[in-house]
């Protein structure tokens, strides 16, 4: 799979974005769906996913990026405000052999904390849902 390669409406985001797929959802705009992910590196890992169907940073339109990253600058702070972490890691993969696995556009924001193991992106665990939506309502209550 090329970095330039055409839009694929059926990836798993675009199916989440749609309803199609449930998700732990943090918050929603016009613009923007959060979620938690499904398999977290870390208690409190989160993605911000923009709405558009776009494959990576490089296809995004440039008037887009200021809002994307206006969501995810917000979600951090939250995530802060609602674990406290020692440090935020936010991360976003453009290709297969820069890590990229769903190819539909989205950020990481992952909460890390000292002395907790932080596995590595795609070697997670898959997360217990209703564990995932009662993180994605601490999250939400500090935006």
């Amino acid at each position: 799979m090329t970095l330039h390669a055409e839009y694929d409406p059926s990836n798993v985001f675009a199916k989440i974005i749609d309803g199609e797929i449930p998700s732990a959802k943090v918050h929603e705009d016009k613009d923007t769906l959060v979620i938690m992910d499904a398999f977290p590196q870390s208690r409190g890992h989160c993605l911000v996913i923009p709405k558009s169907p776009v494959r990576n940073l490089l296809e995004l339109a440039p008037k887009d990026i200021g809002r994307l990253f206006g969501t995810v600058q917000r979600v951090a702070q939250a995530v802060d405000k609602a674990f406290n972490p020692d440090g935020i890691v936010v991360t976003q993969f453009n290709g297969a052999p820069a890590g990229q696995s769903v190819f539909h556009l989205h950020v990481h924001v992952i909460p890390k904390f000292e002395g907790e193991a932080f596995s590595g992106h795609g070697d997670a665990k898959s997360g217990d849902m209703d564990a995932l939506k009662l993180l994605a309502g601490e999250i939400a209550a500090q935006l």
